[in-house]
């Protein structure tokens, strides 16, 4: 398994933006990819951008295009969720996951999870 480590998080006002954090802290396979999940109380853990580690080749979930950018800092190795013009209801905890690459988006293939982080949009 990878370890992931993630910062981030926190309370923004609606239209605010956010940047997360997800570190692995041991090594990363190029068939690996990095993903971005979320989970607000009383809903399932869903899919929001997927990173492939070898190129960097991006997905993201059909809902979150357009206001969520996922990356990657190749120097850093540290991928990113730029997350801009907020709701209310994206306030969740934000988990990232590493994973074989297939471009799943679904959280039972992705092996490694990072503690998460709370994001939190006021009205």
């Amino acid at each position: 398994q990878v370890l992931l480590e993630e910062s981030g998080g926190g309370l923004v006002q609606a239209g605010g933006s956010l940047r997360l954090s997800c570190s692995p802290t041991s090594p990363m396979f190029d068939s690996w990819c990095i993903a971005w999940f979320r989970q607000a109380p009383g809903k399932e853990r869903e899919f929001v951008a997927g990173i492939k580690w070898s190129d960097s080749a991006t997905y993201y979930e059909d809902s979150m295009k357009g206001r969520f950018t996922i990356s990657r800092d190749n120097s850093k190795e540290t991928v990113y969720l730029q997350m801009d013009s907020l709701k209310p209801e994206d306030t969740a905890v934000y988990y990232c996951a590493a994973g074989l690459y297939g471009g799943s988006h679904f959280y039972g293939d992705f092996a490694s999870w990072g503690q998460g982080t709370q994001v939190t949009v006021s009205s």
